[in-house]
């Protein structure tokens, strides 16, 4: 039977170890096709890919909450 857990932990560790890579290549992506329609519309979906890159590999560094 698959180890669905153990799966995930793999691809976790994967990500980890290659998110400075992946992250290079988003950025390059994001500058090629930010010439062509405009950097003002790729730049925040860039940003928010290199959170979910930071969320995959387990080592998501957003701020907390505010405390209201």
């Amino acid at each position: 039977m698959v180890d669905f857990n153990e799966l995930k932990d793999k691809a976790q560790g994967l990500v980890a170890q290659h998110a400075d890579t992946i992250k290079d290549g988003i950025t390059k992506t994001g500058d090629f096709v930010g010439d062509k329609v405009g950097h003002d519309k790729v730049d925040p979906i860039e940003q928010k890919l290199h959170g979910l890159v930071d969320q995959a590999a387990g080592t998501d560094q957003q701020p907390p909450p505010p405390v209201v």
